[in-house]
């Protein structure tokens, strides 16, 4: 969907410099099998667009960023592969393409100023750096819904149009003069925030989870008012008040103690 727009805007940024290294950036870039396509598609377009111009291959410095928890390794893995592809696909003389990773947030800054020739992020800038501080509790809620107070609604929105401000003003420090940049972002068609367009995702989750914690305290309730062990312990010295002494000498005799009082802790926990 985004190609025709990325296309234009490589085109774009051709018609005003070549460079000899092409920085490339895409943020969000997950750690799944789709992490290498669309730099792949990225830099076929580049290649698509060099060749018609008659000028040479260029290299290529591509940049991953996701949040610290990524799975990079995984993305490691694949440079391999995808380099591989490079050189099956593209002509002799292709340039060399160097990969690398970028760990942190892209609510903050995340490269050198003036460094970058091509900013790419799909389907990530819907994903806010924090949640957001709110007056009210967002009961039965895990996300925006009509039965939300309007402070919360309110709270979202603030919260979305800091990090989108502070991630355009990063990238504006980042990015070259007469860079481009594309960006593909969930969105709805009204104005209604909380609208089922852009969140029936949520909605379906926060039904199931509502479900589940009914099932918890049902099954809770069921435990205290229901279910009983059979079991009880007794104490030798209770069995002394319903039986004669003669018994209890037997007893005596016969049952031997096993001390627990290593797995007891003083405050009355236990330990495992």
């Amino acid at each position: 969907m985004t190609r025709p727009m990325t296309e234009a805007a490589i085109t774009e940024l051709y018609n005003t410099f070549s460079p000899k290294t092409w920085c490339i950036a895409d943020l969000g870039c997950s750690s799944g099998p789709n992490t290498f396509m669309a730099v792949f598609d990225l830099i076929k377009t580049v290649d698509k667009r060099r060749k018609s111009l008659g000028l040479e291959s260029p290299e290529y410095q591509v940049f991953l960023n996701d949040l610290p928890t990524n799975d990079f390794n995984t993305i490691f893995k694949s440079v391999p592969e995808f380099q591989e592809k490079l050189r099956n696909e593209m002509e002799a003389g292709f340039g060399q393409c160097f990969v690398t990773g970028v760990p942190g947030s892209f609510y903050q800054r995340l490269f050198p100023s003036r460094s970058l020739h091509f900013v790419y992020s799909s389907y990530s800038l819907h994903w806010i750096s924090k949640v957001p501080e709110m007056e009210e509790a967002n009961k039965g809620n895990i996300h925006m819904a009509n039965s939300c107070p309007a402070s919360v609604i309110k709270a979202y929105v603030k919260q979305f149009e800091k990090d989108f401000s502070s991630f355009l003003s990063c990238r504006s420090e980042e990015i070259v003069t007469g860079g481009r940049m594309v960006l593909t972002l969930l969105g709805r068609k009204n104005e209604n925030p909380c609208s089922k367009e852009g969140y029936y995702h949520w909605e379906l989750l926060a039904m199931a989870l509502r479900e589940m914690v009914s099932e918890v305290f049902q099954l809770m309730f069921k435990l205290c008012t229901h279910i009983s062990i059979i079991s009880f312990t007794f104490s030798y010295f209770m069995l002394l008040d319903y039986y004669n002494e003669t018994i209890g000498i037997i007893l005596q005799k016969w049952i031997s103690r096993l001390s627990l009082d290593h797995l007891i802790s003083k405050d009355g926990g236990y330990t495992v």
